[in-house]
């Protein structure tokens, strides 16, 4: 597959790229924001709206976490509270996932690759620094870059991600991603939330297809 990545932008909205699923005619508000490769995304959504993450190339992992808004970022989506409602099992269309508090935050509407994580923590500064690479970016930093005008004050503070299109059967971790360009994951929110997405920049041992390229979120469905 070829993996050309496409010249970075910088505005809020964009026009959609061909490869990312167009919404359908009553979601005339809807907006795509291209999410550049290794670099991250925070948005608000409102209770009852619905919203897309997008693989726009193919083979692309997408770190996800959310919180509900106005708790200061204390309410957040657990995989562990996740998993213990779900026995273990990667949430499949119609289920949610779950915060901290017990509550369902996020249900699953439409989901074109039914392949996610819910076991491994975000990439982090440290883990590259150990394979002796100096300044990479990390899904964890990426997360509270974001996150920083909300109250984040640093990457420790990021939570256990759900880890989109991220191929991990009894924890071990495949290089080769399940996603190919235009799959997506479709959320609707059951609260107010703040949701933020790392495209995540591990490179290395084949991962991300070997190339890190942009993602797409689509609010306002």
């Amino acid at each position: 597959m070829t993996r050309n990545r496409p010249v970075e932008q910088t505005d809020s909205t964009y026009s959609q790229p061909s490869s990312i699923p167009q919404p359908n005619a009553s979601a005339a508000k809807a907006t795509t924001k291209v999410v550049p490769a290794s670099h991250g995304h925070a948005f608000k959504v409102r209770k009852g709206e619905k919203f897309r993450v997008v693989d726009i190339h193919g083979e692309q992992v997408i770190d996800f976490a959310a919180w509900v808004d106005g708790t200061d970022l204390v309410e957040k989506v657990s995989m562990a509270y996740t998993r213990y409602h779900l026995s273990g099992a990667t949430p499949a269309v119609g289920e949610c996932l779950w915060t901290c508090k017990d509550e369902p935050l996020l249900r699953i509407t439409d989901d074109t690759v039914h392949v996610h994580d819910m076991t491994f923590m975000s990439c982090f500064p440290e883990l590259y620094e150990k394979e002796g690479i100096k300044g990479h970016r990390s899904c964890a930093s990426n997360i509270a870059e974001v996150m920083e005008p909300y109250g984040m004050g640093s990457y420790l503070e990021v939570t256990d991600p759900f880890n989109i299109f991220q191929n991990t059967p009894n924890y071990a971790l495949k290089a080769i991603g399940p996603s190919k360009a235009g799959d997506y994951i479709e959320f609707e929110a059951l609260e107010d939330s703040v949701c933020a997405v790392s495209c995540c920049p591990y490179d290395l041992h084949g991962f991300n297809g070997g190339k890190v390229t942009d993602i797409a979120v689509v609010t306002g469905l």
